[in-house]
């Protein structure tokens, strides 16, 4: 029992005593954190560099050789050591780039994100964000995100409608930012979450007023995602008229747009659903026997599609109605009025 206790003393002072940054998988160092590094490989010596501005060319010279593990990990140590150097806002670009060459791009659109917020005058600040909306653009196409970066695991229309919102908020009038904004409406209409759309359009067709075709298109979408909505909404009429006043503002603004024939077509269809509507409202009245109710919607049918096969059951459902309230009150017992002697 003594001796495996002296063993154990022994061999744990026989690991104290070794260097700290000995070869190992996993190596920390101060201020550049945990690093994989495979033992008895002497790469790392090639990119450690002790200058920030050699440090840069060995975070290119990885990433244009295809080792863009070990970019990252020059690009980081880069950042890290020398955070307020002029070379820093390139390494961390460096580091987006490797991501995104290893087909990581939820994790290179977030170091591309830290590039902006870090150095926001960044000198290829525009590019970035270009890369960024490419990003986006691949996941509203469908590409799927990764658990942990590698596994994939379904398309994801939240995190890209995030992804969008901070492509604008990096620069609202940037040359990007429009179509950004219209792409965030398409990402939300994609979760059906129809009037996220719809502010998303409504805010392009403002923000952008004096851009004549994203206006235009900013404002036909509104009015598509309202139309969408009206559709899972029977007795919602509040939506098939806020998509009805949208296509009217569009046709009103541009009228020389090629979708107004089919924005009125759309109002016409919208009309027939306000209709249809109104009708099971009224039929709901009748049913219980609250006729004046049941008139008010029965009318409200023909206010909205008067030429329609529902406007025809209306009228006669009117007449019928109206019948049997005067047959009501003519049944009712005549006033007794008795004199005062």
């Amino acid at each position: 029992m003594i001796r495996r206790s002296v063993r154990v003393v022994l061999l744990f002072a026989a690991l104290l005593a070794l260097p700290f940054s000995s070869p190992a998988p996993l190596v920390y160092r101060p201020g550049e954190g945990w690093t994989y590094e495979v033992p008895g490989d002497e790469t790392s010596a090639k990119w450690r560099k002790t200058r920030a501005k050699d440090q840069l060319e060995a975070t290119k010279a990885a990433f244009e050789a295809g080792s863009f593990r070990t970019a990252i990990k020059s690009g980081r140590r880069l950042v890290k050591t020398w955070p307020l150097s002029d070379y820093a806002p390139e390494g961390q670009y460096y580091i987006g780039r490797s991501y995104e060459a290893r087909k990581m791009d939820e994790r290179a659109f977030r170091e591309y994100q830290t590039n902006l917020t870090r150095f926001p005058k960044v000198k290829n600040r525009e590019e970035i964000v270009q890369r960024q909306f490419e990003i986006a653009n691949r996941y509203l196409g469908g590409q799927w995100f990764k658990l942990w970066g590698y596994i994939p695991f379904f398309p994801n229309m939240e995190k890209t409608s995030l992804m969008y919102y901070q492509i604008v908020g990096n620069g609202p009038y940037s040359p990007l930012a429009p179509q950004a904004q219209m792409n965030l409406g398409a990402a939300r209409e994609k979760q059906k979450e129809f009037p996220l759309a719809v502010r998303a359009y409504e805010r392009a067709a403002d923000r952008y007023a004096d851009q004549p075709a994203i206006a235009a298109d900013a404002l036909y979408k509104a009015g598509m995602a309202y139309f969408k909505q009206a559709k899972t909404a029977d007795y919602d009429q509040s939506i098939s008229q806020q998509a009805i006043a949208t296509f009217g503002d569009f046709m009103t603004l541009f009228p020389k747009d090629a979708r107004v024939p089919a924005s009125q077509k759309l109002i016409a269809e919208l009309k027939v659903e306000q209709a249809r509507g109104a009708f099971n409202v009224a039929k709901f009245y009748e049913k219980d026997r609250r006729w004046d109710g049941a008139l008010v919607y029965y009318n409200e049918v023909l206010l909205k599609d008067p030429s329609s096969t529902l406007a025809a059951t209306a009228r006669e459902r009117i007449e019928l109605l109206k019948s049997r309230r005067q047959a009501a009150e003519a049944r009712k017992p005549a006033a007794v009025t008795t004199e005062k002697r």
